[in-house]
């Protein structure tokens, strides 16, 4: 049971510390063609100046015949066009407040009760 516990309260903390993600939107022309290209991020770090170093998780294009690249050769692609900073303000960041508001209750309730059964 505390092998099991502890997994659990592992893969809690791992959750609240995988940081900030967001959503970036640009539009990508080649050709006399052009597509919105939709960019999941992970913030890595801000420079004073107000951008984000990123970390690209996933994308797509919304005119899937724009682009025919898939998996991680869209992901070198995007990191070519977008290079490794994103302004800020430009990214949808998702909020995460209340689900690890959630956890973090779910981990205290965690160990408090394994306390009053380990000391019983």
């Amino acid at each position: 049971m505390r092998k099991a516990l502890n997994e659990i309260q592992e893969k809690c903390k791992a959750v609240l510390e995988e940081g900030n993600k967001g959503v970036y939107r640009t539009i990508v022309s080649d050709n006399n063609q052009s597509s919105e290209l939709t960019v999941e991020v992970k913030e890595l770090a801000i420079t004073k100046n107000g951008h984000v170093k990123v970390q690209y998780l996933s994308a797509f294009y919304k005119n899937p015949e724009f682009r025919t690249k898939k998996g991680e050769a869209l992901l070198t692609e995007v990191h070519g066009l977008l290079g490794e900073y994103l302004p800020f303000e430009e990214i949808e960041w998702y909020d995460n407040t209340e689900r690890h508001n959630s956890i973090r209750n779910y981990l205290h309730s965690l160990n408090s009760n394994s306390n009053k059964q380990i000391g019983a």
